[in-house]
């Protein structure tokens, strides 16, 4: 066979039926033979090879397998890169095929040549370049285990143009093993006894889990432990969804912007329980005040981020779908109600003084909170939520709740903005019987609107809901908190997305009256066609509560001049 038609039978051999892309020159012959594969390779078409990376995400996280990329050689692959260092941090399995020239023109500067190795080695769990046929399908089945186990993560495969012309025998055998990697590590019964015994010593204990939960497909067994042990329990920004947001431990999200009883609990307690998470910077504040009074036990997959930024009294380096239920068998069941009345005060606060404000106002603009909390309620609490980044993603992460896991989409480490629409055409194209609903600003949205012809072209049904500002909302948010209200380079004047939706065939609907706002909802939910709900907002809008920059992460402010005493 041709080595292009090895690298699409070793595709479909490793079970894709997706893949998005753009073609180019030096990956022609792979789209050449793609030509014979669609009834069994589905092919999306994006606008742009950013959008095909962010797409691609958005489609590992929603239907848990990874998402595969191809694009040519030169712009093509460094036009991926942005996406690849937001899966990497992230944790998200991606594999992107990339054109290269021809082995005898390596290192010589020819036309759309770049060391593609050498850019994305610092970005990638592997790399690697593939100059011969006969080493694709080892190659493939590679890459398909490193992104896929373990700690996932995004894997490049660069294929020279004379590997995808060369003739050699088609023989595929998947991989399971890789001498010195070592995606599952045991945990000894001792680890997991003194687990267990710290667990049962503790009279306030808190869990903070992260998206490790979801991508061990652990949220059953961590559900379990803190039923059993009632343990208040807080999210990450990725880790939301993982368990249902009415549990009865859940006291809500961690962090800059996380609910109050949950930082609160964090500054509180005696013992922290840390579940597949990586101690962000967004979630410990200042770290050298971050639950210092607590005894703190970091369960994850990772052995890099044992003891990385937070110390630990006990690291266990594990998969969480193995290690929580060997620590439930030996915990004992437990009753922490006079501990939970701590959430209880805090949520009263909370809920009184920022959340029915921005929930409930009487009069005035629309709020962002309510037109996420009204899509949310509308929507059964059951769609996958996809954000950009900014202050739509902080205010869809607080008033989203999730009945499902695999429902929060966000870009987290790296906060690529623009992620947002093509993650949310990948979302429901992985995920085509669930309801996707993307939260956007207008800065946000421009970066990658092109995806809207992608949109036009598959017929994707995501419904997008515009938090229409008029401003980068994020940016002027802290320009007037720490800057003096110097507003420099965050004013937009937008174009009219009528006139955008109407050339892309998509539906739409502008919403400024609070009137009209849940009738506008139904119309956008009503069917499973691409619908883009414009929901002009208050344009000086503000996100609390608000852990300042650097600060403790008790330290909260509910609006620009009061701040959170637990004392009240």
């Amino acid at each position: 066979m041709k080595g292009a038609d090895i690298l699409l039978q070793a595709l479909i051999d490793e079970g894709v039926d997706t893949i998005f892309g753009y073609p180019g020159g030096q990956i022609m012959p792979v789209y050449d033979r793609l030509y014979d594969y669609t009834d069994r390779l589905r092919h999306i078409l994006v606008r742009h090879e950013q959008g095909a990376i962010h797409a691609a995400q958005g489609f590992a996280r929603a239907k848990a397998f990874p998402g595969v990329v191809m694009v040519t050689s030169g712009p093509g692959a460094t036009n991926v890169v942005t996406g690849i260092a937001d899966a990497m941090i992230d944790s998200t399995p991606v594999v992107v095929i990339a054109g290269q020239v021809g082995t005898n023109l390596l290192g010589t500067d020819a036309f759309q040549e770049t060391d593609v190795l050498g850019l994305t080695g610092p970005i990638t769990k592997w790399n690697y370049q593939i100059r011969r046929p006969e080493d694709i399908t080892w190659a493939v089945a590679r890459a398909f285990y490193i992104a896929n186990t373990g700690r996932p993560g995004p894997v490049v495969l660069d294929l020279t143009k004379d590997a995808q012309v060369g003739m050699a025998e088609y023989k595929h055998e998947k991989c399971s093993f890789i001498r010195s990697y070592n995606p599952y590590p045991e945990v000894s019964d001792e680890t997991i006894m003194k687990a267990a015994r710290m667990i049962n010593d503790s009279e306030k204990p808190f869990l903070v889990f992260g998206q490790g939960v979801v991508l061990g497909g652990a949220e059953a067994e961590l559900k379990a432990l803190i039923e059993k042990a009632d343990i208040p329990s807080g999210s990450t920004l990725l880790g939301l969804s993982a368990i249902p947001s009415d549990t009865m431990q859940y006291v809500g999200m961690v962090g800059m912007h996380g609910n109050i009883a949950a930082n609160v609990m964090t500054q509180q307690c005696d013992l922290l329980i840390a579940v597949g998470m990586r101690f962000d910077d967004r979630v410990t504040g200042k770290t050298s005040e971050y639950a210092k009074q607590a005894k703190i036990i970091h369960i994850d997959i990772d052995e890099a981020e044992i003891d990385k930024i937070v110390k630990t009294d006990l690291g266990i380096i594990g998969d969480a779908k193995n290690v929580l239920p060997r620590i439930l068998e030996h915990v004992e069941p437990k009753k922490h109600g006079e501990w939970r009345t701590v959430a209880k005060m805090c949520n009263a606060v909370e809920n009184n003084r920022v959340i029915r404000p921005e929930v409930h106002p009487e009069e005035g603009y629309l709020n962002m909170g309510e037109v996420v909390n009204k899509v949310s309620e509308l929507s059964g609490h059951s769609a996958i939520i996809v954000t950009d980044v900014g202050q739509n993603q902080m205010i869809g992460a607080r008033y989203s709740r999730f009945t499902r896991s695999r429902s929060m989409i966000t870009s987290g480490g790296l906060g690529t903005m623009g992620f947002g629409l093509p993650a949310a055409i990948g979302a429901k194209i992985g995920a085509p019987d669930r309801t996707v609903c993307l939260f956007v600003g207008d800065g946000g949205l421009q970066m990658t609107i092109q995806e809207l012809g992608t949109i036009l072209q598959e017929g994707t049904g995501v419904k997008i809901v515009l938090l229409n500002n008029n401003w980068l909302g994020n940016v002027r948010m802290w320009q007037e908190l720490f800057y003096n209200k110097r507003y420099s380079f965050t004013s937009m004047i937008n174009p009219d997305y009528q006139q955008i939706a109407s050339a892309y065939g998509i539906k739409y609907r502008a919403v400024r009256e609070r009137a009209e706002l849940e009738d506008a909802i139904n119309e956008m939910l009503a069917d499973d066609e691409a619908f883009i709900l414009n929901a002009e907002v208050k344009e000086m809008g503000m996100v609390f509560p608000m852990v300042p920059p650097g600060a403790s992460v008790d330290k909260i402010m509910l609006n620009d001049k009061d701040w959170f005493d637990y004392g009240e």
